[in-house]
């Protein structure tokens, strides 16, 4: 008699082009029964993917064990400190030793007494895995009464268990923060307070590295994880620096960027408005070629934050406004990169309303706004509508900064 196949319950993901999140499936995998062991292997982890999670962690530390690809850019310390703080994990680092072999493998697999859950595919532990990125994966459950399905989750774990002894010089076992300070050291692991340019200054001029491909809209809805408030201008760079000059007209060509620069986010805005980008919104409409600093997505006070945290070590000059209100303002470079292209860099003007800022307790107006001068022709498309703009600051030049725009 020929016996007939179990096949394991099977659900397909498809992330950003279903509302289903892997983030939505792997809180699906808890609800077995009686869990025993969780199982964790990811090439990419940081903190957000981490936090947007951690809740179904945190009950299961003693049985959690996590693999994460490090010397990848990409998994960072503050991912794997969080990581670490889930109580009595086990929590490995994945070194190749290359940088042109990646860890690559992506599951997730949850087992209990009788039954067990797992997804395996392209999404990592970070929140564009878990949420925001289009990502494909495979959700299977598991009856462990059936040899077949017994079988396929022992080999899981029999694989990934036989690791650590067999890759005793790749397969780092943390249970400290100290080594991951001395993996920071090393850069076998990223620093999420910092980042690097995606990509080189582009040859053959800004425009022509600046595409018109709007933004894709998914059916997920996105996450934004705030960029932290930590010192912008440490005092090291700031004491050392040349102070801006004032005022110099912005050059009618921008110049490349410095390639190898390295910028801590300093503040990120929310989604971009036509106000924000100067785009044209109606035939009455003349627009103003700046955009005004607010919070973002960071918990600051708009009033004082740009001018005296981030930019109040350049040389403001006080002048009137066009309204005959006192004002300041200052021009500083910015390295403009605009879906992941650097398109050149740019003197863009700071401008400060002390009359704004006296009243803000009261009206709420914001009085810092940054001028786009000869940026403008680039940032002013529809297509960059709904993105994000991010200000960094270059950890090498306390005078230099660059604009983002994804």
């Amino acid at each position: 008699m020929t016996r007939r196949l179990h096949l394991a319950k099977k659900e397909f993901l498809l992330q950003g082009f279903t509302e289903r999140t892997h983030a939505d499936a792997l809180g699906g995998l808890f609800e077995v029964d009686d869990i025993e062991r969780v199982l964790v292997s990811v090439a990419f982890l940081n903190e957000g993917g981490v936090e947007h999670v951690q809740k179904h962690f945190d009950p299961h530390g003693k049985r959690l064990t996590v693999f994460a690809g490090i010397r990848n850019d990409i998994t960072s310390h503050q991912g794997l400190a969080r990581m670490l703080g889930v109580k009595d994990t086990t929590l490995y680092a994945v070194d190749t030793g290359a940088g042109g072999v990646l860890f690559h493998p992506k599951l997730y697999l949850v087992r209990g007494k009788t039954a067990a859950r797992l997804i395996i595919g392209s999404a990592n532990l970070t929140l564009g895995g878990l949420n925001n990125n289009i990502e494909a994966s495979i959700a299977a459950h598991f009856d462990l009464k059936d040899s077949d399905d017994l079988g396929t989750v022992d080999s899981i774990e029999k694989e990934f268990a036989r690791l650590p002894g067999d890759y005793k010089d790749h397969i780092i076992h943390i249970n400290a923060i100290a080594q991951l300070d001395e993996m920071l050291k090393q850069n076998r692991i990223a620093d999420e307070n910092l980042v690097r340019p995606p990509r080189p200054p582009a040859s053959g001029g800004a425009k022509a590295s600046v595409d018109e491909v709007p933004r894709i809209t998914l059916k997920t809805k996105r996450i934004f994880r705030a960029v932290a408030k930590k010192s912008p201008t440490p005092a090291a760079l700031a004491a050392g620096a040349v102070v801006a000059p004032p005022m110099a007209p912005a050059p009618a060509a921008p110049p490349p960027a410095i390639a190898g620069a390295v910028y801590k986010p300093i503040w990120q805005s929310k989604p971009l408005s036509a106000r924000s980008l100067t785009v044209k919104s109606g035939d009455n409409t003349n627009p103003t070629g700046s955009t005004t600093l607010g919070k973002g997505l960071m918990e600051i006070d708009p009033v004082t934050y740009f001018r005296n945290d981030v930019f109040g070590h350049l040389h403001w000059e006080t002048y009137k406004n066009r309204a005959g209100n006192d004002a300041e303002r200052v021009n500083a470079d910015f390295d403009l990169f605009i879906k992941g292209k650097n398109v050149g860099r740019f003197t863009l003007t700071l401008r400060h309303s002390l009359t704004r800022a006296a009243a803000a307790a009261e009206d709420k107006n914001l009085p810092t706004e940054l001028s786009w001068n000869d940026a403008r022709e680039y940032v002013a498309r529809p297509d960059l509508l709904e993105r994000t703009m991010t200000l960094l600051l270059d950890m090498g030049d306390a005078n230099h900064f660059a604009v983002e725009i994804d």
